[in-house]
């Protein structure tokens, strides 16, 4: 479509698995699921629903007949009537019971629930795979001297692993907010229209505990492990806008990494990664512009400045509620996710394939270790018998020669051959030079990497074992339970575990992904990948896929046969994490 606006987030950034969950599909079939978890637990409590109407509604949970649904709303005016209506359609023995005692809100904010939460999730799955492409950085180059600013001016030295533990830290801090975030949502429940329950009430004859056990069933139902204790008609507002701050930080620590890696191309030391045909000026063809880093850097302020969107409408809810929070909601919190999922989509990216020029971070440090060096010079003078405050004026004078024939003159550093022509300074060309090693001047920064790694971010990796599957990947297995659905259980579930196992000794696996996912006998094209021993975590993630069976819930091996379907490969990835995690 070329004549009306499409979001970029649908065209060009954000992933096929964090769209569906922000879908009307995903929140019609949400919906349909808190109906069911009502009348379930309606039923239990005694209500008269029969356990057919509840089957009858469980059959229709997903072949929604939007058409249905659209022309009565063209009628009505009013979204969840037109699917309740909808949904009595097909389900015409249960279509008295569907709703009952329910608002507007029951579908609607525990939905918002579900969705952010699924979707916190997905961040997560993300934010740990940027976590461990990071790890791997930082231990490959933590023995790597480079210089180290502040003010954006020449410090001392630090290394290019240890400058890689500060983006993995600030990330850590955001990876904290996510899992609070994700064990501490909670469920709308069945409030009623301000809050009170009285309509439930109503319906029990005033009994107090089978309405607060209505909600512990629906919890149940749900996964959740509770409600909020108490609401209006909403959920409050604040847990947007909580969640979009916790987006947001992923956001600032995103740009700060982006921010600095385009400086460190612009010095030549660093830069993101350039395919083989990529363009990077139109007018410049010599040009290799940061154009991923500087994506990040763009979309991170557009979410950290969306987070302001719920927190101005949680300060303008009136009492129990307004519906001047909906329009502005549907747009804030979904495009939140979509940016941050563009993002860290973009960091994956760049931060698998990171690239390095050792010469050239090696030479930069040579030229301004001289500086740095001065004063290991004057406390080696001075154990040589030199006079400390005469050799700290000689040095400074040196110092500022050298400086001002660089920056004026642009000529080259010549602070050794001054200081050691200087007869105040009891040391020849050849022992000052031996003090310029660049690793004597990085301190801790080696230990500390390794400390770091193994202390901090593997405890975390290993808590997470398996959530390391790429896009390509998820489509993989969408397509192999999609062959469980149609074949033998056991069969299907062998294959699973069979892919999940080799992927993981895969010594180069996104090859061989793409070899399977175009391999006519996929079975077979398995069983060719090339084998290469895992890592302890990759170990942990081979036995969970293996201690069988391998039991795949019901709604996971729907979603597969969707996704095949229709070719949205992410729907798989998101119940299959969400369920596991």
């Amino acid at each position: 479509m070329y004549n009306t606006y499409e979001s970029p987030f649908g065209t060009r950034y954000a992933s096929e698995e964090m769209q569906y969950l922000f879908s009307a599909d995903k929140k019609f079939r949400t919906w349909r699921l808190l109906w069911i978890a009502l009348a379930k637990a309606e039923h239990k409590l005694g209500l008269p629903i029969t356990e057919e109407q509840i089957a009858e509604l469980e059959a229709h949970k997903d072949d929604i007949n939007y058409e249905v649904a659209e022309e009565r709303e063209r009628l009505v005016r009013h979204d969840v009537m037109s699917h309740v209506y909808a949904y009595g359609v097909q389900c015409p023995n249960a279509k008295g019971i569907i709703h009952l005692g329910a608002t507007s809100c029951y579908v609607g904010d525990n939905t918002d629930v579900i969705i952010m939460r699924d979707a916190l999730k997905v961040v997560r799955r993300k934010l740990i795979n940027v976590l461990s492409n990071f790890s791997e950085f930082a231990d490959a180059y933590k023995d790597l001297p480079c210089l180290a600013y502040t003010h954006l001016q020449p410090a001392q030295l630090t290394t290019v692993g240890k400058r890689a533990t500060l983006w993995m830290n600030e990330l850590l801090y955001d990876l904290d907010e996510i899992d609070y975030r994700i064990k501490n949502l909670k469920l709308l429940g069945s409030k009623g229209t301000t809050g009170t329950q009285a309509s439930f009430m109503e319906l029990f004859d005033g009994d107090t505990d089978k309405v607060k056990e209505l909600e512990r069933l629906i919890c149940e139902e749900m996964d959740f492990d509770g409600v909020v204790p108490v609401s209006g008609q909403t959920y409050s507002r604040k847990v947007d806008a909580q969640i979009l701050a916790t987006l947001a930080g992923i956001a600032e620590s995103a740009s700060k990494f982006s921010t600095d890696l385009r400086i460190l191309q612009n010095f030549k030391e660093m830069e993101e990664p350039f395919e083989k045909n990529q363009i990077g000026s139109s007018a410049m063809p010599y040009k290799r512009n940061p154009m991923r880093s500087e994506r990040i850097t763009s979309l991170s302020r557009y979410v950290i400045i969306n987070c302001l969107n719920p927190a101005f409408t949680a300060g303008t809810q009136w009492f129990e509620r307004t519906l001047d929070d909906s329009a502005n909601k549907r747009i804030s919190v979904a495009e939140g996710f979509l940016a941050i999922d563009s993002i860290l989509n973009i960091l994956l990216n760049v931060t698998e394939n990171l690239v390095v020029y050792p010469k050239v971070v090696t030479q930069r440090v040579m030229k301004e270790l001289p500086f740095m060096a001065t004063e290991n010079v004057m406390m080696e003078s001075v154990k040589r018998g030199g006079d400390r405050q005469a050799l700290h004026e000689a040095i400074r004078v040196h110092s500022h020669a050298a400086a001002k024939k660089v920056k004026q003159e642009g000529g080259k550093c010549d602070l050794i051959e001054r200081m050691a022509a200087d007869p105040a300074i009891p040391m020849n060309q050849s022992e000052i030079e031996a003090l310029l090693d660049p690793k004597a001047f990085v301190g801790r920064a080696p230990e500390q990497v390794t400390e770091f790694l193994h202390n901090v971010v593997k405890p975390i990796l290993d808590r997470y074992p398996g959530l390391e599957l790429t896009d390509a990947e998820i489509k993989l297995m969408a397509d192999l339970i999609f062959m469980e659905a149609q074949s033998e259980p056991f069969e299907g579930q062998q294959a699973v575990a069979e892919v999940i196992f080799n992927r993981l000794k895969s010594g180069n696996f996104q090859s061989s992904i793409n070899s399977i996912i175009y391999a006519k006998d996929q079975f077979a094209a398995v069983k060719n990948l090339y084998l290469a021993k895992p890592t302890d975590t990759q170990y942990k993630a081979i036995e969970r896929a293996l201690n069988g069976p391998y039991v795949l819930p019901e709604d996971v091996v729907f979603y597969a046969k969707f996704a095949v379907n229709k070719k949205i490969w992410g729907t798989i990835g998101s119940h299959i994490f969400c369920y596991s995690y």
